[in-house]
């Protein structure tokens, strides 16, 4: 067409939808094999995490019924140092959070309260260390496989339109290719959602029992606030 004067020829945009095609086509054809290589490595990194929050919550356990009778005890004697030493000996969170209030019993009440609110979020950030790494694998994980599968179904039908309709070995190794994918990523998210829901729950149970615990120490500050201030924490 010829463009007069003060005229533009409108370009096409026909090429630059093929150039983006044709990448995206030749992206695939590298095949599904490195998604699965990730998929792999996302569940080794899943696996760490819950062998390292298991033995980090393992080892920070105790028997919380004998430890909450023995520091009752000790407060049923007005002996803050005693349930302090006691709480101190104790490896577990739920000791760690209580003790706070014993800590700051001699700037009364509602100081104590204060601090157990903050210990107990430290105690959970703690508890929780590394497990956004477990949920964000149990969430995307399938959609990884997906990746895959996507992948190996655009290699079939470019191979199906090479052999010009004909099943051949490397179509049905790119379906099969594609199918793996899928699988992989949904075993690769299942344990990592269980493991991740369970440490959750393992948390909030801990830090239950630590509320209940330092409750008792609350309990004995409000009926005692002068005993508490002719003790203070060392």
């Amino acid at each position: 067409m010829t463009c007069g004067a003060g005229e533009y020829a409108v370009p096409a945009n026909n090429g630059g939808t093929m150039d983006i095609e044709e990448r995206l086509t030749a992206f695939a054809m590298l095949g599904a094999e490195w998604v699965l290589w990730l998929l792999v490595a996302l569940s080794v990194f899943g696996i760490a995490v819950m062998l390292e929050r298991t033995y980090y919550m393992l080892a920070s356990r105790d028997d919380i019924d004998e430890l909450r009778n023995e520091v009752r005890s000790r407060l049923d004697r007005k002996d803050l140092e005693a349930a302090r030493r006691r709480l101190a000996q104790s490896r577990s969170f739920e000791a760690r959070v209580a003790s706070v209030a014993l800590d700051a019993a001699a700037d009364g009440v509602d100081a104590a309260r204060e601090r157990l609110g903050g210990e107990a979020k430290l105690a959970r950030l703690r508890m929780e260390r590394n497990l956004a790494f477990l949920g964000t694998v149990g969430n995307n994980a399938p959609f990884v496989g997906l990746l895959g599968t996507v992948i190996g179904v655009i290699r079939a039908f470019h191979s199906l339109n090479e052999s010009s309709g004909q099943v051949t070995a490397g179509l049905m190794a790119d379906v099969g290719e594609a199918l793996v994918a899928t699988a992989i990523g949904i075993l690769v998210a299942l344990p990592a959602v269980a493991a991740f829901n369970a440490f959750q729950r393992a948390i909030k149970a801990r830090l239950g029992r630590a509320d209940a615990l330092a409750s008792d120490i609350l309990a004995y500050l409000v009926a005692n606030p002068s005993s508490a201030e002719r003790q203070p924490a060392e």
